[in-house]
């Protein structure tokens, strides 16, 4: 016979050794870089089992993603069909704006031991599960092309392509300079200037 609440207990103690692995993560990037972000190492900070960390995520670079991607959603009423290209250009702003503000949570340090060349999950092309902010753009900008209500100069996938190396320039201008940055002014200046040559 099962208990009453046992599902609702399972899952919250999942989600806290979820966030106790992701902390001790973070630790380690802080203190000593990406270099040192070993599963073991990681498992030794957050004082569990090789195992536990397998049930929560495949890779270092799995669990460095799904922070990264569980960012708080934006609001789904900006994602509607826009009316026309100027709706369409500052909705797409927003998500990235929302993406600062979460980038700026996790803390420079997370930020700049995640935008490593040698993290797979930044790797589109063999990224396949949970969704980076880009595929939610890239969905809206179908969707609005297919209603007629933007054109685009360029193709959607170097659209997407574009708009993805404006973001992680900014990141990481942004990690360079210790978050010394107008991160918020620089991502919407670059990113509207980009936005402005080729969303009509």
């Amino acid at each position: 016979m099962s208990i009453k609440g046992e599902p609702k207990r399972q899952q919250q103690k999942s989600k806290e050794t979820k966030e106790r692995i992701f902390q001790a993560a973070k630790r380690i990037l802080k203190k000593k870089g990406y270099e040192e972000l070993s599963i073991k190492n990681i498992c030794e900070e957050a004082g569990v089992s090789n195992g536990s960390f397998y049930h929560h995520f495949k890779t270092k670079d799995d669990l460095l993603s799904y922070y990264i991607e569980e960012q708080p959603s934006i609001r789904p009423e900006l994602l509607e069909l826009p009316q026309n290209a100027a709706e369409a250009k500052t909705a797409i702003v927003q998500v990235y704006l929302n993406y600062v503000k979460y980038c700026r949570e996790l803390g420079v340090e997370f930020m700049a031991g995640y935008y490593n060349p040698k993290n797979q999950a930044l790797n589109a092309v063999i990224r396949t599960e949970r969704p980076y902010p880009i595929v939610t753009v890239q969905a809206y900008v179908e969707k609005a092309l297919a209603a007629g209500r933007i054109r685009l100069d360029v193709g959607i996938e170097e659209f997407t392509t574009d708009v993805r190396m404006i973001v992680i320039g900014n990141v990481f201008e942004w990690c360079l300079r210790d978050g010394q940055t107008d991160f918020e002014g620089n991502m919407t200046r670059s990113l509207g200037k980009y936005l402005d040559g080729v969303v009509e």
